[in-house]
C-alpha cells in the first residue's frame, strides 16, 4: 500500500487569519485582524481532497488506472494544509511584523503548547486500529522544528524552505538504512513510551510525513504569511508563481526520468523490481518508503515521495490554489463561505473524519461516503460557526494557547519591575 492510501492529509489546529492568535498582550489588547475566507476556503479544500483520497479507492479495479481523486488530490491536500500551517503560524506571530521580545517568546511557549496537545490528540487516537495514517503527531514535530525560524526574514524563510526540499530527502534517504524504518503505521503513547527512538526517526525522517523534509512546506507557509496577503498582486503572484513552479517541477522530473536516462538508471540500480513494480511506485509512491538501492530514485515527483521535485510540486500546488481562494475571496466571498467554515475548524473536522473511518465501513459505499462526510462537514461547520464560533478542538488549542502566553508574559512584567531601594 502506498503511502496516501493509508494517509491523512493534515489538519491546523486553530486556523484564523488573525494577526495575533497567542492572546497574550501588554496593556490593551490590538483590535484583531479580519479573517481571511481565502485562506480557510485553501484549507477546507484541502480537507474535502483528504476525505475523496482517503474514501475512495485509489485505483480503478476494471483498468488498474489511478483513480481521478488519486490523480488531483493525492499528497497534495496534506502538502497544501502542512504549508497553510506555516501561513497559520505567521499569523499568530504577529504577522508581517512578527512579534519581539518577551512577547515572541510567549508566542513560541504557545507554538510549544499548541504542538504539544496536537501531538497529544494524535498519540491518543494510536490507540485506535485506524485504516490511515495520522498526521497530527507529525505536526507537533512540525510545529516545534519550527520555532526558531519565527523571527526571520521572508527571504531567509524562502531560502530554508529550498534548503529543506532539497537537502533534507537526501538525509531522509540516507536514514532509511541507519535509523529505524516506519514500524508504527499510528504511534500512541505506549509506543512513544517504549520505543521513543524508532518513533522520534520516524516523525523526523523515516515516517510517511518526516518532518524535516516537510519543513519546505512550513517554512514556506511561514514566510508566505509574513506577506500582505490582502493585496492583489500577492494574491496573483502566489497563484501565478505557485503555477510556474508545479510545472517546472513536474517536467524537470519527467525530462530527468524520461530523457536524461533516470528511468534507466533507476532500473539498473533496483534489479530486483521489474518494469510493473517501478511504474507503481512511479504512480502511487513508496510503500511507505522508496528503495533505498540507488539514489536515483530521487528524481521521481510521485505523490509523498518526498524527493525534491515532489517536495518543489506541491509547494507550487499549494501556493497557486491559495492564490486563487484569496482572488476569489475578493469576487465571491458569499460562494466561498461554506469551503471557509469547513477550513476555519479543520482540527474538528480532521479527527471527527478518523474516527468515522475506523469502522472502516465505507468500503460498500465510498462515493456516497465521501459526499456524506463533506455535507455533513459543511452543514455542522456552518451552525457551529454561527452559534459559537471557533470549533470545538480549535477553541481548547486557543484556550490554552492564550493562558500560557500571558502567563509568559506576567512573568516578564514582573522581572521587569525592580524592587525599591532600602530607606536610609
Amino acid at each position: 500500500m502506498t503511502a496516501e492510501r493509508t494517509t491523512p492529509a493534515g489538519a491546523g489546529p486553530d486556523p484564523g487569519a488573525r494577526a495575533d492568535d497567542t492572546g497574550g498582550t501588554v496593556g490593551p489588547r490590538p483590535r484583531p485582524a479580519r479573517r481571511l475566507a481565502g485562506v480557510d476556503a485553501a484549507r477546507g479544500l484541502a480537507l474535502f481532497g483528504m476525505v475523496a483520497v482517503h474514501t475512495i479507492p485509489s485505483w480503478d479495479e476494471r483498468t488498474g488506472e489511478p483513480a481521478l481523486s488519486w490523480t488531483l488530490f493525492a499528497g497534495h491536500s496534506a502538502a497544501l494544509f502542512a504549508t497553510l500551517a506555516g501561513v497559520s503560524l505567521a499569523f499568530a506571530t504577529g504577522g508581517r511584523t512578527p512579534h519581539a521580545g518577551r512577547r515572541m517568546t510567549a508566542s513560541r511557549w504557545a507554538l510549544a503548547a499548541r504542538a504539544g496537545i496536537i501531538a497529544l490528540v494524535g498519540l491518543l487516537l494510536g490507540f485506535l486500529e485506524l485504516p490511515v495514517n495520522n498526521i497530527l503527531v507529525y505536526y507537533g514535530m512540525l510545529f516545534l522544528l519550527a520555532m526558531p525560524f519565527l523571527r526571520l526574514r521572508i527571504r531567509t524563510l524562502l531560502l530554508c524552505a529550498a534548503l529543506s526540499a532539497l537537502l533534507a530527502p537526501l538525509l531522509m534517504q540516507w536514514s532509511l538504512d541507519v535509523l529505524p524504518g516506519h514500524e508504527y503505521d499510528n504511534p500512541g503513547p505506549v509506543d512513544l513510551l517504549l520505543d521513543p527512538v524508532t518513533v522520534l526517526s520516524q516523525l523526523l525522517l523515516t515516517g510517511t510525513y518526516p518532518a524535516l523534509p516537510w519543513m519546505a512546506f512550513l517554512l514556506t507557509g511561514l514566510a508566505v504569511g509574513r506577506m500582505d496577503l490582502t493585496g492583489r498582486r500577492v494574491q496573483t503572484g502566489l497563484a501565478v508563481v505557485g503555477a510556474a513552479l508545479t510545472v517546472a517541477a513536474w517536467s524537470a522530473s519527467q525530462l530527468a526520468l524520461r530523457v536524461l536516462g533516470g528511468y534507466e538508471a533507476i532500473a539498473q540500480g533496483t534489479p530486483w523490481m521489474d518494469e510493473a513494480q517501478i511504474q507503481e511506485v512511479l504512480v502511487f509512491g513508496g510503500d511507505p518508503n522508496l528503495p533505498t538501492d540507488t539514489l536515483w530514485w530521487l528524481l521521481i515527483s510521485a505523490p509523498h515521495s518526498n524527493t525534491p521535485f515532489t517536495l518543489t510540486l506541491d509547494v507550487g500546488l499549494a501556493l497557486s490554489v491559495l492564490g486563487i481562494c484569496l482572488l476569489l475571496e475578493r469576487v465571491a466571498g458569499g460562494v466561498l463561505r461554506p469551503v471557509a467554515a469547513v477550513g476555519s475548524m479543520t482540527f474538528t473536522l480532521y479527527t471527527v473524519h478518523l474516527l468515522l473511518l475506523w469502522p472502516e465501513s465505507y468500503d460498500a459505499a465510498p462515493l456516497a461516503w465521501t459526499g456524506g462526510q463533506i455535507v455533513g462537514f459543511v452543514v455542522f461547520a456552518l451552525l457551529w460557526h454561527r452559534a459559537v464560533g471557533q470549533g470545538p478542538l480549535e477553541k481548547v488549542v486557543t484556550r490554552s494557547t492564550k493562558a500560557v502566553a500571558r502567563r509568559v508574559l506576567a512573568r516578564g512584567e514582573g522581572q521587569a519591575v525592580p524592587r525599591s531601594p532600602a530607606a536610609p
